[in-house]
């Protein structure tokens, strides 16, 4: 056997920021050297910040991220840290390649590389392209067909790229071929809830099929509606794990390994897979003697998060990096004693500080004199900047010279309040943010240029009844540290109302929420269709009301601020639907609807004055 100290540096980048995120791969280095790390391993695309999108495709961005990995190369071994083996992920193309119909210019690589000693030792490309959920990576890149292994100190360490884990076969089954004593898994793995769990279990079933200890690193950190939970994960062959760190957290997991020592025996080539396709394997020998033996550290476990605090940390992360990697300071949002309001503040206040939040009441005719007090007592809560503007006389200018009446009145002051937000933005240079939650903008449950407006929706894909949850679960951390709830109680239990008209109440236009979000997770999260809802109990006429405002609002979330990922299924990112769009779900001996008319008030599609817009919440 052969001892290896393994260091994997679940670290947050930013995309387009080579040479910051070089700046960081060279810290962190040092930091894990100090500490005695043989091996130091980066997640996917760490060099240029992780996904690039359509910056894959423009030339000058790949070869500046070839030039910057050579330069890093260098500037470890000027450093002190040439003898460290460094395993970081970049942008690898091949500019002369020959255009062809169907390949992205310029032949894209998802790549990682090894450096040692002053230079790129081994370039290994991504062989799986995920092209599902939030990934379209046969859009940007051409897939590998080579397995490297690196020979450092006596230790044979294969390097593999996240998809690549997730496919039966192909670089795991080759990495046994080459009896390997470490498979490196570096991943840009976005979070969902629940994900830990899935992920533990890939990774154990992956290293029983490579026949040694896996390590697997993985991104920290907001990316626009991505976020990245770290989770970084050491298991050996057996499934046991080794070292586990935080989610969330930046950090260094350090873990020593005993690992089989390389044999001097035959080294395979190729592997052969079953459908006969061929994996090259190529060698790179750097130091076949294995290290003097020397006081093992003990590794850590880190504990999982309950579900509330994995999404609950998972919104925050999202919005922080939001504001920080996009150049804002302050955030604002409209405030009105309602739920989503008040959470998306507390949410708020915990990313970037309550010293740089701006909450605005907009009371109008119909806002309760309750509604008004728990905006301030949320404000008083927090510690937030707090404003009272009211819109009552802003409205009623708009009425004098439109005559508006009935659902257009309602929603003209959702608009007079969008319109004061973004305001007071472009004054002040905050970011807006919109309140709204998954369950609303499912059902259009929302008004354009109103509840809508705004640079980034922190509750995008919070289900209403998880924003409950996540409610009761941040009052509830408050109290055991001794600190104030910062969610008045009366926000959470009080009925939901947009209070937009005399009396109104969400169930007024829609099903409680309980059945409605149930309803909307087979729907949206798991492609069920009408058959298979009716089947599943759901009442007839609730799943074709249901479903024809999903369908009708597709137009509403194109427009919709960006919000951070959290559920299987996020709208945009996940679940793409077209807008002009005749297919409709039709229950056994029902006839198929009618084509839409055109409403004339709001020049979107519907079948009433309700299909096309519905009553805004005020707290968006």
């Amino acid at each position: 056997m052969a001892q290896l100290r393994l260091a994997l540096n679940q670290v947050d980048f930013t995309v387009g920021d080579i040479e910051g995120n070089a700046e960081k791969i060279l810290r962190w280095t040092r930091h894990a050297a100090d500490r005695g790390a043989h091996l130091v391993a980066f997640p996917e695309m760490a060099l240029t910040g992780y996904p690039v999108e359509d910056l894959a495709l423009r030339r000058s961005f790949v070869e500046a991220s070839r030039a910057a990995l050579d330069r890093l190369a260098g500037r470890l071994a000027d450093t002190g840290l040439g003898e460290t083996l460094v395993a970081v992920g970049y942008l690898d193309g091949a500019p002369d390649a020959v255009p062809r119909l169907g390949k992205p210019a310029g032949s894209p690589l998802n790549a990682a590389a090894f450096l040692h000693g002053g230079r790129v030792v081994a370039r290994y490309a991504k062989h799986h392209l995920p092209n599902y959920g939030v990934f379209d990576e046969f859009r940007y890149f051409v897939p590998g067909d080579t397995l490297h292994v690196v020979r450092h100190h006596g230790v044979d360490v294969a390097l593999t790229i996240c998809e690549d884990l997730w496919q039966d076969g192909g670089p795991v089954a080759a990495a046994r071929t080459a009896g390997t004593g470490l498979l490196l898994v570096i991943n840009g793995s976005p979070y969902e809830l629940n994900k830990d769990d899935v992920r533990l279990d890939l990774v154990r079933k992956r290293a029983s099929e490579a026949g040694c200890t896996l390590a697997y690193v993985n991104l920290v950190g907001g990316q626009d509606e991505l976020v990245f939970d770290g989770d970084s994960i050491v298991v050996s062959s057996d499934g046991n794990v080794l070292a586990r760190a935080p989610q969330f957290e930046e950090g260094c997991l350090l873990v020593d390994l005993d690992l089989p020592a390389a044999s001097d025996g035959a080294r395979p080539d190729r592997h052969t897979e079953p459908d006969g396709g061929v994996i090259a394997i190529e060698w790179h020998v750097l130091s076949g003697e294995p290290l003097p033996a020397y006081e093992p550290i003990q590794a850590g476990v880190a504990d999982r998060l309950c579900d509330e605090a994995e999404v609950y940390t998972a919104l925050v992360t999202g919005l922080r990096d939001y504001v920080v990697k996009n150049g804002f300071k302050t955030v604002i949002l409209g405030l009105s004693g309602g739920i989503d309001s008040a959470l998306a503040a507390a949410v708020a206040c915990d990313a970037i500080g309550a010293r740089n939040v701006y909450g605005i009441s907009m009371p109008s005719e119909y806002s309760s004199q309750h509604s008004v007090e728990d905006a301030a007592e949320l404000a008083r809560r927090t510690g937030l900047n707090y404003r009272v503007v009211p819109i009552a006389p802003m409205v009623r200018v708009f009425l004098d010279h439109l005559h508006l009446t009935g659902v257009a009145q309602e929603n003209l002051q959702a608009r007079v309040r969008g319109m004061t937000l973004m305001g007071l933005s472009n004054q002040h240079g905050h970011l807006v943010l919109a309140t709204g939650n998954k369950s609303e903008l499912a059902v259009g449950y929302s008004t354009l240029y109103g509840d809508a407006v705004g640079g980034f929706a922190p509750l995008k894909d919070v289900p209403k009844t998880l924003v409950w949850r996540l409610a009761r679960w941040r009052n509830e951390v408050a109290r055991q540290r001794g600190e104030t709830p910062p969610i008045p109680e009366r926000s959470i239990t009080k009925p939901p109302s947009a209070e937009l008209r005399p009396g109104q109440l969400d169930t007024d236009s829609l099903p409680p929420y309980e059945l409605l979000d149930d309803v909307l997770d087979d729907y949206v999260e798991q492609d069920k269709g009408l058959r298979e809802l009716i089947a599943a109990g759901f009442d007839t006429a609730l799943v074709e009301r249901v479903i024809a405002l999903v369908d009708r609002a597709e137009y509403k979330r194109r427009q919709y601020p960006p919000g951070p990922k959290i559920t299987l299924k996020a709208f945009g990112r996940d679940r793409r639907l077209p807008i002009t769009n005749r297919w409709h779900e039709v229950a056994p001996g029902h006839a198929a609807p009618e084509p839409p008319e055109v409403l004339a008030e709001s020049g979107v599609p519907g079948g009433d004055d309700r299909a096309g817009e519905h009553p805004a919440r005020q707290e968006s």
